[in-house]
């Protein structure tokens, strides 16, 4: 689609364009060259959380060494999503648990495994929570982002492939990463290598929700040039879809929020329309096909709200409105009636915005280092990773879109 390859380069991407060669290991302060962790289990802080629905809690873990295929990795920035949030306070799974949460980061290369032939110390690198082997059906398929060999991995449900270790028990790692460490271990398909000019405090926002918004429009709503979108939600994942839109070309893009706090920051990523539902006695799907003449040609519920689900979908023009599914529940089912489909509307869905990991993540960066992606306007605070709960607070008050933490003041 010729769309793509203007307003978004990235996605016409080919890995062999960004081979290792292409980032070379440079000397990095965050991480001397004498360090000799290489091999021993190493003792470090880590934000633990023991069981569901309460604070969690600085502990000192032990990482072991990297096994084959392994990469162990010294987180340098973390970020709070809402998923972390979700999993703690609301989800049914108590599987989970204890764990290390955090997937948003960026970190270094401290030491790898046998077999490791792509990465080396030193390298800066995004862990994934959606890893990619390269080699399995659905990795070769240009369809999806899934990958058959994470999926088998992801239902296992055991602690085979846990690295970090408290008080003698095997802690899980949240969605396989547990970046609220000072260090990770991760299986190399599950590691993608950026530009070593990357500011780690910046991209870590790449590892989940500014790529799962910004995709969303881009990779699977595929939004045209000159068309009306509708995003409902204005966190951390809404702006970044707000800002999908704009790129893509949308000339109408309708934020929807509760918080009208929100909207100024809204405008800043591309919006150029403000509904706060609160303000209307009428369904907000009615709301949107008056202002639209009929209904918006895309839109993308990033709250994980199955209510707010059907009314993204019920907002869209039909005959061809498309509307996706970006924020995450487990908790209800979501529903339509059938002519609201019949009728031509497509209502889809998408993990991490349809970016494959290893593939994606080096162009969303060069994209930021290129001034065509935002992400510092994201970060509304800075914390340490002592003050997690004081971070958890905020977000859970709508105060923040995202925090991104270090285990020491910058």
């Amino acid at each position: 689609m010729q769309l793509q390859s203007e307003y978004w380069p990235a996605l016409n991407y080919h890995p062999a364009a960004w081979s290792i060669s292409c980032f070379p290991p440079v000397a990095d302060p965050l991480f001397p060259p004498e360090m000799t962790t290489a091999g021993n289990v190493i003792k470090c802080k880590a934000v633990v959380a023991w069981e569901p629905q309460q604070p969690v809690v600085i502990e000192e873990i032990e990482v072991d060494p990297p096994q084959a295929n392994e990469v162990r990795i010294k987180i340098v920035a973390t970020s709070l999503c809402h998923s972390d949030l979700y999993f703690l306070y609301e989800s049914l799974d108590k599987s989970l648990f204890p764990t290390v949460f955090g997937h948003e980061a960026a970190g270094i290369v401290e030491s790898v495994g046998p077999g490791v032939t792509e990465f080396q110390p030193g390298d800066k690198v995004v862990p994934l929570f959606l890893p990619q082997c390269g080699e399995c059906r659905f990795c070769k398929s240009p369809k999806t982002n899934r990958c058959e060999v994470a999926m088998k991995r992801h239902g296992q449900k055991s602690t085979e492939h846990c690295r970090l270790t408290c008080k003698g028990k095997k802690l899980q790692q949240f969605m396989e990463t547990g970046t609220f460490s000072e260090y990770i271990v991760m299986n190399q398909m599950a590691v993608a290598k950026i530009d070593p000019a990357a500011p780690l405090d910046k991209v870590c926002l790449l590892g989940c929700g500014v790529c799962t918004g910004y995709g969303a429009a881009v990779n699977t709503a595929k939004v045209e040039p000159g068309s009306t979108c509708a995003v409902f939600g204005l966190g951390a994942v809404g702006l970044a879809a707000v800002m999908g839109c704009k790129a893509a070309g949308a000339k109408r893009i309708i934020a929807v929020d509760i918080n009208p706090d929100k909207f100024e920051k809204a405008k800043v990523f591309g919006a150029t329309d403000f509904v706060n539902p609160k303000d209307h006695n009428k369904p907000i799907s009615q709301v949107l096909m008056e202002m639209t003449g009929g209904g918006v040609d895309y839109s993308l519920e990033c709250i994980g709200n199955v209510e707010c689900m059907r009314s993204a979908l019920e907002s869209c023009v039909p005959g061809w409105g498309v509307s996706v599914i970006v924020g995450w529940t487990d908790l209800h089912d979501v529903a339509t009636r059938p002519i609201n489909l019949m009728l031509g509307r497509t209502w889809t869905g998408c993990l991490f915005g349809g970016f494959k990991g290893k593939d994606g993540i080096p162009g969303m960066v060069k994209a930021y280092l290129d001034k065509k992606v935002k992400l510092d306007e994201f970060i509304t605070h800075n914390m340490t990773l002592d003050q997690v709960n004081d971070a958890i607070e905020l977000l859970k008050k709508g105060k923040s879109i995202r925090t991104v933490m270090r285990f020491s003041p910058q």
